[in-house]
């Protein structure tokens, strides 16, 4: 039986090596995305031409270095491993291909290999469960763009025909998904060797003029961790919401995790557990941001190093991949 539908699992992407280079070409790449950086050209370029890629890119190398496997980048052997058991659990009816939006393997380069197959119906997952204009959008766009053979800004279509698309919802308050969120997170913390007394649920943060200008990610957080906490039982005081990844001079969406992590100790929690449902897949931001910068901020503030402790993601927890797997399939419904 030949695939009838494809399928994109939508990632924003990983640079494919430490070197300095790849990093300022992946970073290049992110960040002059108007989805992700939304001020006007003329006045951001000159900022990331001149003051972010000829600096930022020798940091951040350093951060991959500490994280880098011998199979390369987590983020991209991991998602290499959640296409190929949704592949196998859809089965032939369905061709799976994994799109980065920034790097390889890209967007487009999905889509034209399910199209160079016949397929003319696509079905995009986009791996997070949060809608937000950086994220979820910028998989959009990637996505429709190609299929209509057009580029971003300009230029005649290259296509005369293109797919039918569907979307798959985001899905951060379907019951189904936070029972395998919280089966996941009750494992791991049954996992170790200690109680937590602070559960911290770190989501990636965002401008504070994003939300006011319509984005429902911040609310669909909340939301996420709200059902989260009731499913595992967790009272008001087990748990705090706090946002990472601020970047630049701009105000984001607060609580900040960083002052908060050097604050803990002193504020009486001596072993928090910070939990990320914002991603399904481990990468930079868990791994460097919270895994060994977060626990050098907790230790900075008089925390032990040993009782800092950060869970996984999803990854490949078979619960998961069954949870993704029939999200596509009701996406398939009528097809």
């Amino acid at each position: 039986m030949s695939a009838q539908i494809g399928v994109v699992l939508g990632q924003v992407g990983s640079p494919l090596s430490t070197e300095v280079k790849e990093i300022r070409r992946y970073l290049r790449h992110f960040l002059s995305d108007d989805r992700v950086i939304d001020l006007p050209r003329a006045r951001w370029l000159p900022i990331l031409h001149g003051a972010v890629l000829p600096f930022r890119p020798r940091s951040v190398s350093k951060h991959y270095v500490e994280i880098w496997t011998e199979e390369g980048s987590p983020l991209l052997r991991t998602s290499i491993a959640q296409r190929d058991g949704i592949q196998d659990r859809l089965g032939e009816r369905f061709r799976v291909e994994l799109g980065m939006a920034y790097s390889e393997p890209g967007i487009a380069q999905a889509v034209r290999k399910l199209e160079a197959e016949g397929l003319r119906k696509i079905i995009t997952l986009p791996l997070f469960p949060q809608y937000s204009n950086s994220t979820t959008a910028s998989i959009y766009d990637a996505v429709i763009f190609e299929t209509l053979g057009r580029s971003r800004r300009k230029g005649l279509p290259t296509k005369k025909y293109s797919p039918t698309l569907r979307f798959v919802h985001p899905y951060f308050d379907d019951p189904e998904y936070i029972t395998v969120l919280a089966a996941n997170v009750r494992r791991q913390l049954d996992a170790l060797p200690h109680t937590p007394d602070r559960i911290i649920l770190s989501f990636h943060g965002l401008p504070k003029r994003f939300v006011e200008e319509g984005d429902p990610y911040i609310n669909q957080c909340h939301v996420t961790g709200a059902l989260l906490s009731r499913e595992l039982g967790w009272t008001e005081d087990d748990f705090e919401i706090a946002f990472q990844s601020r970047f630049g001079r701009t105000e984001w969406v607060k609580p900040y995790l960083q002052p908060r992590l050097e604050e803990l100790h002193e504020a009486g929690i001596k072993a928090p557990a910070i939990v990320s449902p914002g991603f399904t897949t481990d990468c930079l931001e868990t791994l460097h941001e919270l895994g060994i910068a977060g626990r050098e901020l907790f230790v900075d503030g008089g925390g032990d190093a040993d009782s800092y402790r950060t869970l996984s993601c999803l990854n490949d927890d078979p619960a998961w991949l069954d949870y993704a797997a029939s999200l596509i399939r009701k996406n398939a419904v009528g097809w």
